[in-house]
């Protein structure tokens, strides 16, 4: 499968587990005021919506005034997305890493992908896609790009937390945030919230090499699509912690497109210069398949040599530009 749509399927299932946990909270609330005492809900309120319904009563009541609540959930938001800020950029460090190193394969990646347009024998198609695979696995490149979803899993319980110390605590539900209900959406902190995250968006989009922008472009319109679809439809507690994030997140873009993605495009282009990616694939290996032979055990004789020479030049060119744009 594309690793673009297993990275889709990811997101969305994670999006599909945790809108079911929360409809469900929601739906025991409407029913019952009271707070859950059994069942998976009654567990994911004891344990996760108490500690932190104490968390914010206590933070209010220490802060004190009208929107006291609300400053106590921005303030538990932004301590909980500070901590969050090192996975998340080691993540981000290794799916930059990986675009970098991806721009040196890209010409035999780019042969593979036109061979398989033309393949119209199933057999064919399979000894090409194997090809593809040999060249991520020799060349030591992650079909997923070094995304991970582990910052998005452990938000999963502070997200259900919030939203459960919200609901079932008359206090909370009952404060405002600049006269805006915290137990009720808000269209207004949904389209705030929402406007972070399109923009560290688009921030992540520079970053990325322009060969491989186009497939990361819808990608990338996943999380503002989900901030938007859960602040929109649950509490504008929730909201705030998605506004909170989102400016946490649009700080670490900066970090990482200035600080962290100069720095690996420099070490990328140093292991390069010792360790040249290893030549998988040439056109004569793809034109015996599509002509009906078997792929060659390794590529061969002068046109070996003449496919290799060109995949360096062409690295070398990509090297040498990078070299160039990070002078300037």
């Amino acid at each position: 499968m594309n690793k673009k749509y297993v990275k889709y399927l990811s997101v969305l299932s994670l999006v599909l587990v945790l809108t079911l946990v929360l409809t469900g909270c929601a739906q025991q609330t409407a029913a019952n005021l009271h707070a859950p005492t059994s069942g998976p809900y009654g567990i994911v309120y004891k344990w996760i919506g108490t500690p932190f319904q104490k968390l914010i009563l206590k933070t209010a009541q220490t802060i004190g005034g009208k929107n006291a609540y609300a400053w106590g959930i921005v303030i538990i938001s932004f301590i909980v997305r500070l901590v969050l800020v090192p996975l998340s950029l080691n993540q981000q460090y290794k799916s930059t890493t990986q675009q970098e190193k991806m721009r040196a394969v890209q010409p035999q990646l780019k042969m593979i992908q036109a061979a398989q347009k033309k393949a119209k024998d199933p057999a064919a198609q399979q000894k090409i896609s194997a090809l593809m695979m040999d060249v991520y696995k020799k060349n030591n490149l992650s079909l997923t790009g070094g995304m991970g979803c582990l910052p998005l899993l452990l938000q999963m319980p502070i997200l259900m937390g919030i939203y459960q110390a919200v609901q079932y605590s008359k206090e909370i539900a009952s404060a405002t945030f600049l006269n805006i209900p915290l137990g009720k959406p808000s269209i207004v902190i949904a389209i705030i919230a929402t406007l972070f995250y399109v923009i560290q968006s688009w921030m992540s989009l520079q970053i990325v090499p322009p060969e491989q922008r186009k497939q990361m472009q819808t990608m990338m319109m996943v999380s503002p699509l989900m901030t938007f679809f859960f602040s929109i439809f649950l509490s504008a507690a929730l909201a705030l912690y998605f506004l909170v994030g989102g400016v946490v997140i649009v700080i670490q873009q900066l970090i990482t497109n200035y600080i962290v993605t100069p720095r690996i495009r420099k070490q990328t282009d140093a292991d390069l210069a010792k360790h040249p990616v290893k030549v998988v694939v040439t056109q004569e290996m793809l034109d015996s398949i599509l002509n009906g032979g078997a792929a060659p055990s390794s590529p061969a004789g002068s046109a070996q040599q003449a496919e290799e020479k060109e995949l360096h030049k062409n690295i070398r060119e990509l090297n040498k530009g990078k070299q160039n744009r990070n002078k300037k």
